[in-house]
């Protein structure tokens, strides 16, 4: 992974949000990263895209779902940058309210359902 190409994903704030609530969460699908920050799917998806294309994220499907994850194989320092960033923020707007809003979304997929 190239440092600069990292830390250009992570410099625009929708991204940001959407590594913020993954590394909380595990594991997401699109429509959850749709609810949490109040934006429309195919923009979510367009950033998600970019960040696979970046080696930050992997998905994988379910069905008719995707899901994303960290990619557990980043290397130590972006885990470190990720998890301090994250530890940071976590109780700042949006970050807080991106986490309040996934955790009230109704019918998470989990429970099968997934608008």
């Amino acid at each position: 992974m190239v440092p600069d190409q990292f830390f250009k994903a992570l410099s625009d704030l929708t991204r940001l949000r959407m590594l913020v609530l993954l590394r909380c969460e595990g594991e997401l699908c699109v429509c959850e990263l749709t609810y949490a920050l109040d934006e429309i799917q195919p923009k979510i998806s367009r950033h998600l895209a970019l960040l696979r294309e970046r080696g930050v994220v992997l998905d994988r499907r379910q069905g008719q779902w995707i899901y994303y994850r960290l990619d557990p194989d980043l290397p130590a320092w972006a885990r470190d940058a990720l998890k301090a960033t994250s530890d940071g923020v976590n109780t700042q707007t949006p970050f807080n309210e991106d986490l309040q809003s996934l955790r009230n979304m109704p019918n998470r997929p989990e429970s099968g359902c997934c608008a």
